[in-house]
């Protein structure tokens, strides 16, 4: 017997492809997102990088600043000026722009649990004025996975960083706190600059910096070279220490004392190192002495770097980031 084979109809094909478009639209609809661990903690923390902004913009506004959205084009406010009296260094401002995306909160709700850091514990943070979206970011995922930070900021701040004269990043630590956001301030503060006391600012940017420090009750670190504001720092480090000494060393930005330099720097990974590298570092700053004490590091220099390790974007577009969305938040 032989078999013939016809030619479907092509209302047959049609109606094949109507039902597949049907059953596509349906397991769409249908989906459920599964949640990464540590989803609310994410949510939270990226919710209060936001508020923390909000405070910022409100100051702003207050004081007649308008934001420049050509240079600050998600309206954060974080993004200061090209050059003023305390700026301590250059700075590339597509960096600035993409660290105010509040998102990186999420992300360093992750790098904390990946170090190991859990509720209750100590982390010793070393920051700067040069990105004050990632200063807000980080304490921000402190408070969500509570946390406490013990900071000591440089005061200093490269082109479009934290750089204007009395909105520095103490004045942004002390509105926050005002607002009731996040109750966090320095222990203390260092000029920022070559040496981190200064060198390369003017007379009246230092007074200024000092001024900043006075203004929010912040003790001035100010040693006479860069390996006595290393010690310091160590000091004030060990003073707000407990039994339990500090989960991590974050340090944010490439402030001298914490980080050593660039050279330091290109050793160094980005991101969570259970112990530095052995290497011939240059200078043995604060972040390479708690490595030596065997307390877990987070390096957090490279943005551009740090937002392709966990999805986010690397593109500024005209409009900012939403929280809640992508592989930080769900399971592709």
């Amino acid at each position: 017997m032989k078999w013939k084979e016809n030619k479907a109809p092509n209302w047959h094909l049609l109606a094949l492809a109507v039902l597949s478009l049907i059953v596509f639209m349906l397991a769409e609809k249908t989906a459920t997102q599964v949640k990464q661990p540590r989803y609310r903690k994410k949510i939270r923390a990226a919710q209060t990088t936001l508020a923390a902004q909000q405070a910022i913009r409100d100051e702003l506004s207050k004081r007649n600043i308008k934001i420049d959205l050509r240079n600050d084009p998600w309206g954060t406010g974080l993004i200061g000026e090209k050059r003023t009296v305390i700026t301590s260094d250059r700075g590339v401002i597509s960096a600035k722009v993409l660290a105010t995306n509040p998102n990186f909160a999420a992300a360093f709700v992750d790098l904390l649990h990946r170090a190991g850091v859990r509720k209750g514990d100590k982390v010793a943070i070393g920051m700067t004025g040069s990105l004050p979206g990632w200063d807000i970011a980080m304490l921000a995922a402190c408070k969500a996975s509570k946390v406490e930070p013990v900071v000591i900021s440089s005061v200093g701040a490269s082109d479009w960083g934290a750089n204007r004269p009395d909105l520095t990043i103490l004045d942004m630590e002390r509105l926050i706190r005002d607002k009731d956001i996040m109750p966090f301030k320095s222990i203390a503060a260092s000029m920022g600059g070559g040496g981190d006391y200064g060198r390369g600012l003017s007379p009246e940017g230092r007074k200024l910096i000092r001024e900043s420090m006075a203004r929010n009750g912040v003790p001035a670190l100010e040693g006479k070279s860069l390996e006595e504001n290393i010690q310091l720092r160590m000091a004030y480090y060990e003073k707000h220490s407990d039994s339990a000494g500090y989960a991590a060393y974050i340090n944010i930005g490439g402030g001298l004392s914490s980080l050593g330099g660039r050279y330091n720097n290109q050793i160094i990974p980005s991101g969570y190192s259970r112990r530095l590298p052995p290497a011939n570092y240059p200078v043995l700053a604060v972040i390479n002495r708690m490595s030596e004490k065997g307390i877990p590091i987070i390096n957090l220099t490279n943005v551009l770097k740090i937002a392709g390790k966990y999805g986010l974007t690397t593109i500024i577009s005209p409009e900012a980031p939403d929280i809640g969305e992508g592989t930080l938040y769900f399971k592709g």
